[in-house]
């Protein structure tokens, strides 16, 4: 049985758990950072998540990476790509026009 409780929220999370993760990239952050961050502004996410995330967008050029070895332990750290710079730009003006359709429909 599915929980229809749950299952539109897992949905609507899904959908913008990408635009979420960009946004806090437009500066460069590492795992653990990016998880806090997320978390701080309401979206929590579990590492199983983050970093399966973090190497799809790398691989679909959305993001670049690079190991900071000055402190130990080394951390990756994360940032927009151009393309990704273009991505999330494109994505938060739809997530605007979309958000303003949708208070529409709930008033």
């Amino acid at each position: 049985m599915v929980d229809r409780d749950n299952t539109g929220l897992t949905e609507l999370r899904r959908g913008v758990l990408v635009l979420a993760v960009l946004s806090r990239l437009r500066a460069p952050q590492y795992g653990y950072s990016l998880r806090q961050a997320l978390a701080e502004g309401g979206m929590p996410i579990e590492e199983g998540t983050l970093y399966p995330l973090l190497r799809r967008l790398e691989a679909q050029g959305l993001l670049a990476s690079e190991w900071n070895t000055t402190f130990a332990p080394p951390r990756r750290y994360y940032r927009l790509s151009p393309e990704g710079e273009r991505t999330f730009t494109a994505l938060a003006e739809a997530w605007r026009a979309q958000a303003q359709v949708i208070n529409g429909f709930l008033e």
